[in-house]
């Protein structure tokens, strides 16, 4: 369904060639005082230049040629603009065709492309904690968006299950436990299936290796071998490998399960290891791939670049590949798997450099085709509400997990306290409100920038919050259940101010998820679900609803809420929550 500003901007063209002028001076954008007008158009202005004409003078011819039935006003104003406001038949047609359109007519320029979305990015054996938050719900929401917007979408994980984390906690369960027949070159027979070891017991080895690392070499350094040995395949590593995979992705999924993002692929660097061979004898053979200081590096400097640019390291001089290497593999079996036209990478914006090494090594080895967009979304961090750096009271790192559980136990109080469902009701809709007010908290402010994590702020039933719009979408379900059956009304004309401007928000939902899409932001749908909720609060109160006498004023009034409610609704899904049937 073409958008209105595509259908004014045509007929805007069209004039101006009427009037005897290029018709690229037609270009009409959202009015800046909308006091004034809903649309307006500059080109007259710049058109003035070329003709050597006063701009309100062609401006003036222009508007004469685009009077219609389409415009209740086209009028020509000093110095040369030509502000615009759309005839109510005009705006109850559009909206009519939204209604009754898939996915309200929104364009799917996704169609018959493959978008593979990398978030996650988890460490097994290590516990999620708060730094996990962002690249979950970010990532989660651009999949959904690309899949929404007509893309065949994969989210993938991409867990850290290969690197030295790995040789770390094989070395120190080898000083606690060195009789582990895992240890034991010379062991034939079959490894126990049972794990010796728990979850509890790795996420206390782990962080006691990584500390004793940094203080002792020679533990160091056996870590280091250990993660080399496990990668080529050293038999006993590898079970006890299997053991922390076995062991962590189950409690993964539970949180993430909790968060409510889902992936479509649960692969690690682990996968991509299988493709490193075949990719660096390749990359050899073309040239790219060379030594330097006993490792195997690919150089991806470009004249003109601004900033130094290292080499890619491919293999260190210990034998050991990297994250590059796995993420330059992991890129060579997407390609041989999926064909992707697409490829989003969601983690924390320090990784920039990383990232730009990566893709410029996959573009220049020929792993990706040209036209293949790599992208990453590099996203700031979550500070306390005190601007400074979210830690735990007594210094540590808070574990996501308790992050959910706060913003739980905090909208559950808020929910018994002013009783706003029955008894039963609670804990789902607690869980509806709270999620929605942390991935709304999150995901509201631009993926670049750090925010402050606020408890009471982001759980707050008024202003730019996730309950606020679950709030609104609540009313609306309480009136249309009062009213009765209403998904098959038409939309009617405006009959007041506040009707029209909610109309006119709702147009909006196109360009509003193009420009999340184009910019990988998800604050835009953020934006624009706030204002449409606002423009839906201002008719609620401003119009009598339910109360009006006249049937068919009162039905256009139920159709036009009812849209506005689908919108939300599937605004949010977009986001990744839901809302609940009371509030």
């Amino acid at each position: 369904m073409e958008k209105i500003l595509d259908i004014i901007s045509k007929k805007m063209e069209q004039a101006f060639q009427d009037a005897g002028y290029n018709a690229a001076y037609g270009r009409v954008t959202v009015s800046n005082r909308p006091d004034l007008c809903q649309y307006q158009c500059n080109g007259a202005l710049s058109a003035a230049k070329v003709y050597k004409c006063a701009p309100i003078a062609i401006a003036n011819a222009v508007a004469e040629k685009l009077q219609g039935e389409d415009f209740s006003m086209c009028k020509a104003v000093m110095p040369g603009f030509i502000n615009l406001n759309l005839s109510d038949s005009f705006l109850r047609d559009y909206l009519e065709k939204m209604r009754t359109a898939p996915d309200f007519g929104v364009q799917k320029e996704g169609a018959g492309k493959m978008a593979i979305i990398d978030y996650g990015g988890a460490n097994v054996a290590k516990p999620l904690h708060i730094g996990h938050l962002r690249p979950a719900i970010i990532g989660e929401a651009l999949k959904r968006l690309h899949k929404f917007m007509g893309y065949n979408t994969i989210g993938d994980i991409h867990l850290g299950d290969w690197g030295l984390q790995m040789g770390l906690i094989i070395a120190e369960l080898q000083v606690r436990q060195p009789d582990l027949c895992y240890f034991d070159p010379n062991y034939t027979g079959e490894y126990p299936e049972e794990a010796p070891f728990t979850l509890s017991d790795l996420e206390e080895i782990y962080p006691a290796a990584s500390a004793k690392k940094d203080v002792d070499k020679e533990f160091a350094d056996r870590a280091h071998i250990a993660t080399y040995e496990n990668q080529q395949g050293r038999r006993g590593y590898r079970a006890i490998w299997q053991h922390i995979m076995d062991i962590s992705l189950p409690d993964l999924r539970r949180i993430y399960d909790k968060l409510d993002v889902h992936y479509e692929k649960w692969l690690g660097e682990s996968d991509a290891h299988p493709y490193i061979p075949a990719m660096i004898e390749d990359l050899k053979a073309k040239g790219h791939a060379v030594m330097s200081e006993g490792a195997l590096v690919f150089p991806v400097a470009e004249e003109g670049d601004k900033k130094e640019i290292p080499p890619c390291i491919l293999i260190k001089s210990d034998g050991a590949a990297i994250y590059a290497t796995t993420d330059l593999a992991t890129l060579v079996q997407r390609m041989q798997d999926h064909h992707p036209d697409k490829m989003l990478y969601v983690t924390d914006k320090r990784q920039n450099l990383h990232f730009e090494q990566v893709f410029r090594a996959a573009k220049k080895g020929g792993i990706v085709k040209a036209e293949t967009v790599l992208e990453h979304v590099g996203h700031g961090t979550m500070n306390g509400a005190d601007g400074k750096p979210f830690k735990t009271r007594d210094g540590g790192v808070l574990r996501l997990e308790q992050l959910l559980n706060d913003m739980t136990n905090f909208v559950r109080s808020k929910v018994v306290e002013n009783k706003i469902v029955a008894e039963d009701e609670v804990e789902a809709t607690t869980a509806k409100i709270a999620l929605a007010a942390l991935k709304y908290g999150d995901l509201s402010n631009q993926p670049t920038k750090d925010y402050n994590f606020d408890l009471e702020r982001f759980a707050a039933f008024e202003g730019n919050t996730g309950p606020y719009i679950l709030y609104t979408i609540v009313r609306i379900k309480s009136i249309l259940s009062r009213y009765g059956a209403w998904e098959n009304l038409p939309i009617c004309l405006p009959a007041n101010p506040y009707a029209q401007e909610l109309m006119l928000c709702i147009t909006r939902l196109g360009p509003a998820l193009e420009s999340a899409l184009r910019t990988s932001s998800p604050n835009l749908i953020c934006a624009y679900i706030y204002e449409l909720a606002g423009a839906v609060n201002k008719f609620y109160h401003e119009t009598r609803i339910l109360s009006e006498e006249n049937k068919d004023l009162q039905k256009g009034y139920i159709s036009l809420i009812g849209l506005a409610k689908r919108i939300l609704e599937q605004c949010i899904d977009i986001l990744g929550f839901s809302a609940p049937e009371k509030m």
